[in-house]
């Protein structure tokens, strides 16, 4: 059993749950505090309600709990903070900050900040989007993210804070809803998929955006934060990449198992957030540096998706009122 006693702020979120468990199963459950703004409940391990603008809640919680790690999960995504874009602000950059700076003053072990392809804008190049490139973002969400990549390799590089990061695509997953992302669609077409029902898509059928399963975002994030500190070259954030596929494209997957679905397209204001976005990413890098390889497929992804979700939709008709 490894010793390491990790705090995950934003637990609560489509990533935050998967990645508690899957810690608690590496860990153990009594060293992985999850916390979140509101009550967490049907943990297997320790729970905490953290607000993480309070850095002084954090710091106690770190005391509390002996923290080694922290997991820094909680922000507010694209689409979302568009509505609100100072509050996204606010929120983005005060809690990492106030991660960073227990981090510095405690000696913590390391740090896990995900990044996004939110990150690249319009002026990037659009297929293959290179580890090193412009970073010109076009939403408030976007423009947090380039700057908390270089206030990690900030603090990496003057305080020798082991900070470790990846620009997540669109993450797919079965286990919780979406969280207010423009790639989020590809997590709600399956649901509903799932209950027979038509979907009308916020995206143009032809817009290609990269996307990752779960289980491979999941075991990345874990296989990165393992790797020996030595083989990592890159102290922003880590392009990584699982597939690229359209909306028609995922409707076209979908149909191989489902027959009767349709999609229609009636594009909204997330339309232009995703044409800012790439198409693909290369992630070389993370390949070289600490042996990354996506495992799923689109029609892989697909199948595992449809199965869960009809166990889950099943579970649910069967349960009482």
């Amino acid at each position: 059993m490894k010793h390491e006693n990790i705090l995950i702020i934003g637990a609560g979120g489509q990533i935050g749950a998967v990645l508690t468990e899957a810690l608690r199963e590496v860990y153990g459950p009594d060293h992985v505090v999850s916390s979140d703004l509101k009550p967490l409940t049907q943990q297997s391990g320790p729970t905490e309600v953290l607000d993480a603008l309070d850095g002084q809640a954090l710091e106690a919680l770190v005391k509390k709990w002996r923290i080694t790690q922290i997991y820094h999960l909680a922000a507010i995504l694209s689409a979302t903070g568009e509505k609100d874009p100072m509050w996204a602000w606010n929120i983005n950059m005060t809690s990492l900050f106030n991660v960073l700076e227990i981090a510095r003053q405690r000696s913590l072990n390391k740090v896990y900040f995900p990044s996004s392809i939110a990150v690249f804008g319009r002026e990037a190049a659009h297929q293959n989007t290179p580890q090193y490139e412009v970073l010109i973002p076009e939403t408030v969400y976007g423009i947090s993210k380039v700057a908390g990549e270089n206030w990690a390799n900030y603090y990496y590089r003057r305080y020798s804070v082991d900070v470790r990061s990846l620009r997540y695509p669109g993450i797919i997953g079965y286990q919780s809803m979406p969280g207010g992302g423009t790639t989020d669609y590809a997590v709600d077409i399956y649901h509903y998929a799932t209950q027979q029902k038509n979907y009308e898509c916020f995206l143009r059928a032809n817009t290609c955006l990269p996307m990752l399963y779960m289980p491979d975002a999941i075991r990345g994030t874990i296989e990165l934060m393992e790797a020996p500190a030595n083989r990592l070259s890159v102290r922003t954030s880590y392009n990584l990449a699982g597939m690229s596929f359209t909306p028609e494209e995922i409707a076209a997957s979908i149909q191989k198992e489902a027959p009767q679905f349709k999609i229609t397209y009636k594009p909204d204001f997330r339309q232009a957030i995703a044409d800012s976005w790439p198409a693909s990413i290369d992630d070389s890098a993370a390949r070289h540096d600490w042996n990354w390889r996506p495992e799923f497929d689109l029609d892989a992804m697909t199948r595992d998706m449809l199965q869960h979700l009809a166990l889950q939709y099943a579970a649910k008709a069967q349960a009482p009122a």
